[in-house]
């Protein structure tokens, strides 16, 4: 079992797209052990982006994410990182396939939706940023019927 994180980014909340965004989520299987609406503060973000301090984006990336709410999403299943990052589709919607969030969402070269984990070490440092209460841990009842559990 893998925990990823997964943020529905501004654009996401203002395009009204967050039920619809989880509730794929949920379909495939993936299941919520976290959920806050919150807004990013430029310290949070900081920490969150540390890798890209410096960088010629990093400014309007971080004015972009503290300039409305997200949502912060902890997902648990089989491979959930790879599971998300598939369902996410490539980084821009321009160039994500059909059937993938970002494709059947997003059209464009600047605002892509989401954020997912793209490893276990980054899942595990970003759920101790936005859940540092910890997560919810619960098996629900239809697990075998999604995860070959017995």
């Amino acid at each position: 079992m893998e925990t990823t994180l997964i943020l529905l980014k501004p654009d996401a909340l203002h395009r009204g797209l967050a039920g619809r965004i989880l509730a794929r989520f949920e379909d495939k299987g993936l299941q919520m052990v976290g959920l806050r609406l919150l807004r990013m503060s430029p310290e949070l973000a900081a920490k969150h982006y540390a890798e890209h301090v410096g960088k010629p984006f990093y400014e309007g990336l971080v004015s972009f994410m503290t300039g409305s709410p997200i949502v912060a999403l902890a997902l648990r299943g089989p491979q959930a990182i790879t599971v998300a990052r598939q369902m996410m589709g490539k980084t821009f919607g321009i160039e994500a396939d059909p059937g993938t969030l970002r494709g059947d969402f997003g059209c464009s070269k600047s605002y892509n939706l989401l954020h997912g984990s793209d490893s276990s070490e980054s899942a595990e440092r970003e759920l101790s940023i936005f859940f540092p209460e910890g997560l919810e841990d619960w098996s629900p009842i239809q697990a075998p019927w999604f995860w070959d559990a017995e």
